[in-house]
C-alpha cells in the first residue's frame, strides 16, 4: 500500500503545461483492452492494460490483468491445454520509434516484466518484455497504440513458451498530468 502511494506521488508532475523542458510534460496515461494468443491462435483471455508513457514515449511502464484462464486447443493431442490461471503482470520498456510521422509512428520496445504468478507459459516470475506496434496520433496530445506483446524468460528456465497478447489503448485524459498539449500547445 505504502508502494502504490509512493508510485502515485512520483506520477504527479510539478511542471505547468506550458513548460516543455519538464520530464513530465510529455507524459500520458492510457488506458485499453486486449487479448491473449499463443502462436497463431487465441488462448481466450481478456487483457486489461493500463500504461503510462514518460520522456516523449521513450519509456513505458505498464500494468496487465489477465482477466481469464489462458486455454488453447491441441489439435495434436485432440485436447485443451490450460496455460494459465488469471494474474496480474508489469513491464517497464525502453521505446524506440520508427518511421516517425506526425499522425503515425511504428514502435518497438525492450524492457523487463514481472508477473504474479509462475504457469506454464513462463516458469519465472522475471521475464524480459518485448513490444512492436503502431501508434496513431489523430489529433495533437491523444494517441492510440495498438501493439503486440510478449514476456518471456529468454529461456533460462523451463517450460518457456512465453506470454503473448495484443492491446490497443487510448490517451486517457492527457490534462490530468500537465500535458504539453492540455493547453492547446
Amino acid at each position: 500500500m505504502r508502494v502504490a502511494g509512493l508510485l502515485a506521488v512520483l506520477m504527479v508532475p510539478t511542471a505547468r503545461a506550458d513548460d516543455t523542458s519538464s520530464f513530465c510534460s510529455t507524459c500520458e496515461v492510457q488506458f485499453g483492452i486486449g487479448g491473449t494468443y499463443h502462436y497463431w491462435g487465441t488462448t481466450h483471455s481478456l487483457v486489461i492494460p493500463v500504461t503510462a508513457n514518460f520522456d516523449e514515449d521513450r519509456w513505458e511502464l505498464g500494468a496487465f490483468r489477465f482477466t481469464g484462464p489462458q486455454r488453447f486447443y491441441d489439435t495434436t493431442f485432440k485436447y485443451h491445454i490450460t496455460f494459465a490461471e488469471p494474474y496480474w503482470g508489469f513491464s517497464f520498456s525502453r521505446r524506440l520509434e520508427l518511421f516517425p510521422h506526425p499522425h503515425w509512428r511504428l514502435l518497438i520496445g525492450l524492457g523487463g516484466s514481472y508477473k504474479t504468478q509462475e504457469n506454464r507459459l513462463s516458469a519465472s516470475l522475471w521475464n524480459f518484455a518485448e513490444q512492436a506496434g503502431v501508434r496513431l496520433t489523430p489529433v495533437a496530445g491523444t494517441n492510440i497504440d495498438l501493439v503486440g506483446r510478449h514476456f518471456s524468460n529468454g529461456g533460462l528456465k523451463l517450460p518457456n513458451h512465453g506470454q503473448d497478447f495484443a492491446t490497443l489503448t487510448v490517451t486517457i485524459f492527457p490534462t490530468l498530468l500537465w500535458h504539453r498539449f492540455a493547453s492547446g500547445n
